[in-house]
């Protein structure tokens, strides 16, 4: 089916209902986008109801709303609704999942070079506590993960394979849907990290045949801070261990026993802010309503846009690699310290970020990258935009230069 470009007249729109968009440059998206002004409203004009007529009172108000919240992220990966749990961001996502499995000495995690930190210190401790260890599938010359590499390195002893799709500090994405076929074949759990990916690109949990997934909400899909959500397969929601419970998690309660929720809602705590979870709905909407297909395809044309136009200033390089790549690009300028970059961009209402070698240590030591200047677009950046921040970057080069 042909996807129907954006057109400028819809960017344009997009644009003004996005207040940010109108003050600075903003290629900072898999930091934290700009949210859509009705994401604002909403975080804000529940909160203020809150001061108002009291929290339980206006939670009881918006009880549909806030339940429509699982309904519309289950559209998003295609779930159902008792799958998905609503959590504060990706890392606490990431993690229930995680500890949530039931480790024992000489267990084996598959993970690849491009993993995040903070699944990375997962892994170390784990190591520490229980005796697992965890092989590294490294990217070939092309930048590409090695699915042969993978089918190799799995053994009786596999209990697991954890892959980040999107890294942090890279433009390329790994082949989570083929993996998720040999996790499958081989009946291995299999975690995807998408917290780059959810909003950027089409993410649905069936197609990856993932049994969890991470997400959060700042990123791409334009929710305000402190959200994430938590997809658990159903049919694996009850062999992980639950890392902390309250009468939410486990409602049936006598003096001597418990039972837990029977939906993946048992991976949540009761308190949460209803305020940021009806923004992470109305975000959630927000980019089904433009439609993901189209939203990626957007993204990918700036994107590759940008590298284009990068490679060709003198004294810059561009680092992304690998067949597949998405809206984050991944730069260094010769001679200039990334964070001098980000400053001097910052200077002139253009931001970016840099993207240092904790994020990714095996990626980015692997290839001798202390820090890089990352830029990540989403589908209300313009072409105006790129050329303006790659002229911008002549000029300081210029000024930098002896």
């Amino acid at each position: 089916m042909k996807i129907r470009p954006l057109s400028d007249q819809e960017v344009q729109q997009l644009r003004a209902e996005t207040g940010g968009t109108a003050k600075r440059i903003h290629f900072n998206n898999a930091g934290a986008s700009l949210p859509p002004d009705i994401v604002v409203d909403t975080v804000i004009n529940y909160l203020n109801e809150e001061a108002i007529y009291g929290g339980y009172e206006t939670e009881y108000k918006y009880r549909e709303l806030l339940d429509d919240t699982y309904t519309q992220i289950a559209r998003l990966i295609n779930a159902d609704t008792d799958e998905i749990a609503i959590v504060e961001n990706a890392s606490a996502a990431w993690g229930m999942a995680f500890n949530g499995i039931d480790f024992k000495k000489g267990d084996v995690v598959i993970t690849s070079e491009m993993e995040y930190v903070t699944n990375l210190i997962g892994f170390l401790n784990a190591q520490k506590t229980y005796g697992i260890e965890f092989k590294v599938i490294s990217n070939d010359e092309h930048g590409n993960f090695s699915l042969a590499a993978l089918k190799n390195a799995i053994s009786p002893q596999t209990k697991l394979i954890a892959i980040t799709h999107i890294s942090s500090t890279a433009g390329a994405m790994v082949p989570i849907i083929e993996i998720g076929k040999i996790a499958r074949k081989h009946n291995i759990l299999y975690l995807v990290d998408a917290c780059q990916s959810a909003g950027q690109v089409p993410v649905d949990v069936k197609e990856i045949d993932c049994d969890m997934l991470s997400v959060t909400g700042r990123k791409y899909l334009r929710a305000p801070r402190g959200t994430g959500f938590l997809y658990v397969r159903k049919e694996v929601q009850d062999k992980l261990k639950l890392i902390f419970m309250d009468g939410f998690s486990a409602p049936w309660v006598s003096q001597t026993d418990y039972k837990v929720r029977n939906d993946a809602r048992r991976f949540e705590l009761y308190e949460k802010n209803r305020a940021l979870t009806l923004g992470l709905s109305k975000a959630v909407g927000y980019a089904l309503n433009i439609g993901i297909e189209r939203i990626w395809q957007r993204i990918r044309h700036l994107a590759g846009l940008m590298r284009r136009q990068l490679e060709d200033i003198e004294g810059i390089t561009v680092h992304d690699s690998g067949d597949q790549q998405c809206g984050i690009v991944t730069f260094s300028v010769n001679g200039m310290d990334s964070v001098l970059v980000k400053s001097e961009l910052a200077a002139n209402q253009i931001n970016v970020s840099v993207g240092k070698a904790i994020s990714t240590l095996i990626y980015m030591n692997k290839n001798q990258l202390s820090s890089i200047v990352r830029a990540s677009v989403h589908y209300y950046n313009t072409e105006e935009e790129i050329k303006a921040m790659c002229n911008t970057l002549i000029t300081i080069i210029k000024s930098y230069r002896p």
